[in-house]
Formats: C-alpha cells, structure tokens, sequence
C-alpha cells in the first residue's frame, strides 16, 4: 500500500506515453530525424524505444505535479469553497 502512488502515475503515464509515441511516429519517420545536423545512426527500432520513454518520462512527471499538487486534508479542501 505503501507505493500505490507508483500505480497512480505510472500506470495513466505508460499509457500517454504509448499514445503519444504513436501520433508522433505516425507522422516522422524516424529515419528522416537528425540531430544537430547529423543523420542518426540508430536502428528504427531503437529511436522507437527511445522516443517512447521520453514521452513516458513526461507524462509521468505530469501526473506526479498533479498527484504532488492534490489537497491532503480537509483544510485544504475548505480554503477552495
């Protein structure tokens, strides 16, 4: 019970992430990408993985600011009516 919070933003993130990777890649290839000028040197497969953990990474910083930012008490909850 003590790490239920991990479910609560990895969960909703993981699957952001999965959408997000999805848009994105449907209109890039990733074959087409450069960086600093430079073609990649990297598999698809591999700007695929990398690209899904980036947009995972942000998505659960985004769900854990909202889960950090929630009311913990009823004090605070009061102060909003």
């Amino acid at each position: 019970m003590r790490f239920r919070w991990l479910m609560w933003v990895l969960w909703p993130a993981f699957l952001m992430g999965g959408a997000a990777t999805a848009v994105v890649f449907s209109v890039v290839d990733p074959g087409d990408l450069n960086f600093f000028g430079h073609p990649l040197d990297a598999s698809r497969e591999a700007v695929y993985t990398i690209g899904f953990l980036v947009a995972w990474f942000f998505c659960a910083l985004s769900s854990g600011l909202t889960l950090y930012t929630i009311p913990t008490k009823l004090e605070d909850t009061e102060e909003l009516e």
